[in-house]
């Protein structure tokens, strides 16, 4: 299937665009069948072959969103204008992904080291009854010192 489109060409930071015909399979910057104008967004400027553009849209060629609101505009095909989605990039959303994994990874590090160090180091099982014994005798045993202390002053 043909489609008209954009190609770029231009310098950095000042784009132009050449409208061509080509296989909508080719890249835009691709080989194409024919260059059938070209379009420059800072300017506004579009110079179109309007004979040709009309004549492989009846062949039927497919203009794509961005040229078929040049072309409705230029009056040249006629018809509403489509509403252009431009795609948002693929970069920020790769990287929450990434940092989940990475606190993934890094959470499971630390689980392994953690349990290494829990099997290296000997394991003392006190019963907690004990240790509430322990703690009870330590007051009573201070308190009556202190008593005797009292008695003797």
């Amino acid at each position: 299937m043909l489609t008209i489109r954009l190609a770029r060409v231009g310098k950095k930071n000042r784009a132009q665009f050449q409208i061509v015909l080509q296989e909508h399979a080719i890249a835009p910057g691709g080989r194409h069948v024919e260059v059938l104008g070209s379009y420059d967004p800072h300017s506004k400027v579009a110079v179109l072959k309007e004979e040709k553009i009309k004549y492989w849209l009846s062949k039927g060629a497919q203009a794509s969103p961005t040229v078929h609101n040049l072309l409705v505009s230029k009056s040249i095909v006629s018809g509403k204008k489509i509403a252009v989605k431009i795609p948002k990039k693929k970069v920020e959303e790769v990287k929450p992904e990434a940092k989940v994994e990475e606190a993934k990874s890094e959470e499971k590090k630390e689980e392994a080291k953690s349990e290494e160090k829990a099997a290296k180091e000997p394991k003392i099982e006190e019963k907690p009854e004990e240790k509430a014994e322990v703690k009870a005798e330590e007051p009573k045993i201070e308190e009556p010192k202190k008593e005797e202390e009292k008695k003797a002053e």
